[in-house]
């Protein structure tokens, strides 16, 4: 299992900066979140956690799950070449990622629900 690490100078920036992004969810954040918080698929998850060097939008620790929302900004190639290197980071140290964008999330919640428990039950 990965190791936390919780110390130094990058974890305190990037904690303010988890914070920050709670405090300024996206409204398809906020929608998600909503039926993430308070074990209501069963498992605990975290918003805005920080692992290694980066911070995740939603994560189950548990199952090591990390879904990622994805607003219009991810589809500029800088973008998504960052996105590309943070989930091929993640997946090394052994968490699995979905991702999801903003509309999808917003327009077809019930799917995205469904998609997100198929993911809890392997």
């Amino acid at each position: 299992m990965f190791q936390y690490q919780t110390g130094g100078v990058s974890y305190t920036l990037l904690k303010k900066y988890a914070e920050d992004n709670r405090r300024n969810a996206t409204d398809a954040e906020i929608i998600l979140w909503d039926f993430l918080k308070g074990r209501q698929l069963g498992v605990k998850f975290n918003r805005q956690h920080v692992i290694g060097d980066f911070i995740v939008d939603f994560v189950c620790l548990e199952q090591n799950l990390v879904i990622e929302v994805d607003g219009g900004y991810h589809s500029e190639p800088r973008q998504h070449e960052d996105d590309i290197k943070r989930q091929d980071w993640l997946e090394e140290n052994k968490f699995r990622v979905i991702r999801f964008t903003n509309d999808e999330i917003i327009g077809d919640t019930e799917r995205v629900l469904k998609e997100i428990k198929e993911h809890l039950s392997l």
